[in-house]
């Protein structure tokens, strides 16, 4: 076996990472020139951009009337934990837990929120929880895209027309990416950081009617933090009233003025380049791209075998390559991040390793603010990488 030929041509922009991603094509710091800093978020003009914020998500996605947008702390995380805490409990549960964060909220719901009649539908890695067991007269939880996995639901039908329960979607790495049925969903969540490339540490939390009524209708059965409560107490038991200021920039704690303006940089590069099926169609060729060099190639596949249920923002890859597979499992993980290493070591792809509690693998970052041409250019490092990492780990086989 000889050295395989390095590549020469390098992306223009190697970050490949699935949180925080790539910042939009074009963008520097002059993008946040006008910031508006050093002032009171709870001022008219500050309450202004935050509500900007709002009202550009909720036309970009094409949310419908009636539905309520804010902006909540702790990232995606703390927008799902807010939906959980305070909604959960009335209606039995279902969650699908088929990758790290929906087994996350599995847990939450079965150890913390320790609801008696919740059930786990779980799966491995690559798959789906078989959807016809989902049980929709119950509340659901799931996410629409598993970010650790590759793996996403198949279409708008996975998710009943009618249903008595209410479905709680985790969508921070779909949103913006991917086309989500508003008609069928009633608490959707994302983060400023996956398809957008914004910054950390702000989540979205959005409200169906329907989820309004939940909340208003009666109190959580449980003690709320103040960063949990979306309610203020009412005069009787029956609930109390939406905390409206939340949906319309009055956000719960000091956000950062400064993502903020990133946030609407965004926003408004989004609206330029074709709205919602141009972030769409951008990720979607990524996805083409990536489908394309796995079909001539013979060393990996894809983590989700099912093509209708494969990711064009996380996209999870496995190597099968026989000297891979000839490996111990402990070298395997050791080989995939070996292969991982050499192409960022090379300044070609950073942050391309799989998730750590995924299978060993490798994880590309399709969103829309990636360029086509950047994985396009990154394809050949990876087969250079693979071929290095066969060289440097030959005869440690299990039998060896």
């Amino acid at each position: 076996m000889h050295p395989a030929p390095k590549p020469v041509l390098r992306p223009a922009n190697p970050r490949f990472g699935s949180g925080p991603c790539a910042k939009r094509p074009g963008w520097s710091l002059h993008a946040l020139e006008n910031a508006f800093l050093g002032r009171s978020h709870r001022s008219a003009e500050g309450r202004a951009r935050l509500d900007a914020v709002i009202r550009r998500s909720r036309a970009l996605l094409g949310m419908p009337d009636g539905w309520r947008l804010g902006i909540v702390p702790g990232s995606d995380t703390g927008a799902v934990e807010m939906a959980l805490w305070s909604l959960l409990g009335p209606r039995p549960v279902d969650v699908l837990a088929f990758e790290s964060f929906t087994a996350a909220w599995a847990h939450d719901i079965v150890a913390q929120l320790a609801l008696p009649e919740a059930r786990v539908l779980a799966a491995e890695y690559g798959v789906l929880p078989p959807l016809a067991a989902v049980d929709w007269s119950r509340d659901v939880v799931f996410a629409w895209n598993g970010t650790t996995s590759g793996v996403c639901l198949p279409g708008t039908d996975a998710i009943p027309a009618a249903h008595a329960g209410l479905a709680i979607c985790d969508a921070t790495s779909a949103a913006f990416a991917m086309r989500l049925p508003w008609d069928r969903l009633d608490v959707v969540t994302w983060s400023w950081q996956k398809v957008l490339g914004g910054e950390a540490a702000h989540g979205m939390l959005a409200l169906s009617p329907r989820a309004v009524a939940r909340l208003e209708g009666a109190p959580p059965p449980r003690p709320l933090p103040k960063l949990f409560r979306l309610t203020s107490p009412g005069r009787s038991a029956s609930g109390g009233r939406l905390i409206e200021g939340i949906f319309a920039g009055d956000t719960i704690n000091t956000p950062s003025m400064l993502c903020t303006e990133d946030a609407l940089d965004g926003l408004r590069w989004a609206d330029g380049i074709g709205g919602l099926e141009g972030l769409i169609a951008r990720s979607a060729a990524n996805l083409a791209v990536i489908a394309a060099w796995v079909e001539r190639t013979d060393w990996i596949t894809f983590l989700a075998a099912v093509p209708a249920t494969r990711s064009s923002t996380s996209i999870c890859l496995r190597i099968v390559a026989p000297w891979f597979a000839a490996l111990p499992a402990v070298e395997q993980a050791r080989a995939a991040r070996h292969l991982s290493g050499l192409v960022e070591a090379e300044q070609a792809g950073y942050d391309i390793a799989s998730y750590r509690d995924a299978p060993p693998g490798l994880r590309i970052w399709g969103g829309a603010t990636v360029e086509t041409a950047d994985i396009e250019a990154l394809l050949p490092w990876l087969d250079w990488a693979a071929a290095e990492t066969r060289l440097a780990f030959a005869g440690k086989t299990a039998a060896g």
